[in-house]
């Protein structure tokens, strides 16, 4: 609100307030282009209301207006950390306030720092602005957000679409190339409805069609080949409360429920995947017994028996969070992105007073070397990762083209029953799109799922309940664009949009 803002008659008010209050709204209904909801062709609409309202306008209230467009977008989406701190984390409600407060607060930063921009170097709606600058700035302010203080990719414009036409360019672009397309597109329907007639209206017009019917076409281009026999695998979804999980107490419970629900399907299956930390409890302390009948049974079916557990260096007395093949000795994996305050600490030094302060429980899990070796099935190489890792599209990417399967086992347990495991599923479906590689995916508590290369869910369990889902998957070689070049050719494009912008808007002055 403009410094003088309390001089203002009622009216003027109310004036400046409606725009403010509509961008939240408008950042809330976001939301539901997301998954549960799926509504995919909603985002762009929206986007270029809001984008309506942060032009022409000076670039602190376009920045004022974009802060609110975050509040309602991640004040909506990601309600769900209060669950996690509160309920799981043990931190107390007014903590737990506190804490999601704060990273909504953070999280709404980004599309206010691209609204600003926006305005800062094209005030109007014209064409160069709209469609070149603006999905520049947009991208920017995503991209930043994803890397930031470890980065937090959560509710990026391009997941939304993971079921709509668009989601065809992620092989080229990944989820960038996707959001890209997203902001272009509210860009040109905002430049359309300000337009009635002309060449210039049919032309961007047809682009936008050419835009999305172009994606679809894409999407069915088979980007790799089959690499060997299908795999049969195993999933267990143990359904271990978060609120016990670490418990001693249920330590045997635990432990047997396990083995259990996955005794009946050693035979057929070649590779069993319990989720992560399904054993809570370091791998070199487990029950020498309980481990060896686990390795008999897998030997006896010849099946590979992967698990995640945390993973204790006796040299180094450091521990990880690690995924660890339990059928014979062998290499794990140790998980290479840590959640910041879930994991480890950032910035202690300035943090830890707050945190103390805040009643917060900290884990301190050491990071896992970046160039480890991929863990195998069957002479198959697999791109591993291990719960918030799968919303990094470039780490995941980094283990292609050797990797013909991608692995991913989570504990969603601590999101509860909110929208937060869906949303999480569906960052997992883009990575296979943009690798052209299968995922399987192993969880507590859900959503456990077999998808495709295609992203198309084969098989899932229900939440919250306890099972084993059974699959058949097919491995793939090959690699796509993204593979191969990942993030660069999206941002070489981001750059020349931006520039082209600021040079056909610099040119128009001069003749003017």
């Amino acid at each position: 609100m403009p410094s003088d803002s309390k001089s203002l008659p009622p009216a003027a008010r109310l004036r400046w307030l409606l725009p403010v209050l509509l961008n939240a709204a408008l950042g809330a209904l976001g939301v539901l282009a997301f998954a549960p909801f799926g509504l995919f062709w909603l985002l762009p609409p929206l986007l270029a209301l809001a984008l309506h309202s942060w032009t022409a306008v000076p670039p602190r209230v376009a920045a004022l207006r974009g802060y609110a467009y975050g509040l309602g977008l991640f004040g909506c989406g990601v309600h769900w950390v209060y669950v996690s701190v509160h309920r799981y984390g043990g931190v107390p409600p007014a903590g737990a306030v506190a804490i999601t407060a704060l990273l909504v607060a953070w999280l709404a930063l980004f599309p206010a720092a691209s609204a600003w921009l926006l305005a800062r170097l094209r005030p109007g709606r014209d064409a160069a602005g709209l469609l070149l600058v603006f999905p520049a700035a947009w991208l920017a302010g995503e991209a930043l957000r994803g890397w930031l203080l470890t980065g937090f990719p959560w509710l990026a414009a391009g997941y939304s679409q993971i079921d709509g036409p668009l989601a065809g360019l992620a092989p080229l672009g990944g989820v960038q190339l996707v959001g890209l397309a997203v902001a272009l597109s509210a860009g040109a329907l905002l430049w359309l409805a300000g337009r009635r007639a002309g060449a210039a209206r049919l032309a961007v017009a047809a682009a936008l069609v050419l835009l999305w019917g172009g994606s679809a076409l894409l999407g069915r281009v088979d980007w790799g080949s089959d690499a060997g026999a299908p795999l049969r695998v195993a999933l267990v979804q143990g359904n271990v409360s978060q609120l016990v999980k670490w418990d001693p107490g249920h330590l045997g419970a635990t432990l047997a429920r396990y083995e259990r629900l996955s005794a009946p399907h050693w035979a057929g299956s070649d590779l069993m995947v319990w989720p992560e930390n399904a054993l809570p409890l370091f791998v070199q302390r487990l029950p020498p017994d309980y481990v060896a009948r686990l390795r008999a049974a897998a030997r006896r079916h010849d099946t590979v028996f992967l698990t995640g557990v945390p993973r204790l260096d006796a040299a180094t007395g450091r521990y990880y969070n690690a995924l660890v093949r339990l059928d014979r000795p062998g290499p794990a994996y140790d998980k290479r992105h840590l959640v910041p305050f879930g994991e480890y600490i950032p910035l202690q030094a300035l943090l830890g007073g707050l945190l103390d302060w805040l009643q917060v429980p900290l884990s301190a899990f050491s990071l896992g070397a970046p160039g480890q070796s991929l863990l195998e099935v069957k002479g198959r190489p697999v791109g591993s990762s291990i719960c918030y890792e799968i919303v990094l599209g470039a780490q995941v990417a980094r283990d292609l083209p050797q990797a013909t399967l991608l692995l991913n086992v989570s504990n969603d347990a601590w999101f509860g029953d909110t929208i937060a495991a869906h949303q999480h599923l569906e960052i997992a479906r883009m990575r296979t799109r943009e690798t052209a590689r299968p995922l399987v995916r192993a969880t507590n508590t859900g959503i456990t799922a077999v998808i495709d290369a295609r992203a198309r869910v084969q098989a899932r369990l229900p939440q919250f309940e306890p099972g084993v889902l059974r699959a058949t998957v097919q491995p793939r070689q090959g690699a796509t664009p993204y593979a191969r070049w990942r993030d660069a050719p999206v941002w070489a494009l981001v750059v020349a949009m931006a520039a082209a912008g600021l040079l056909l808007g610099r040119g128009r002055r001069q003749r003017l």
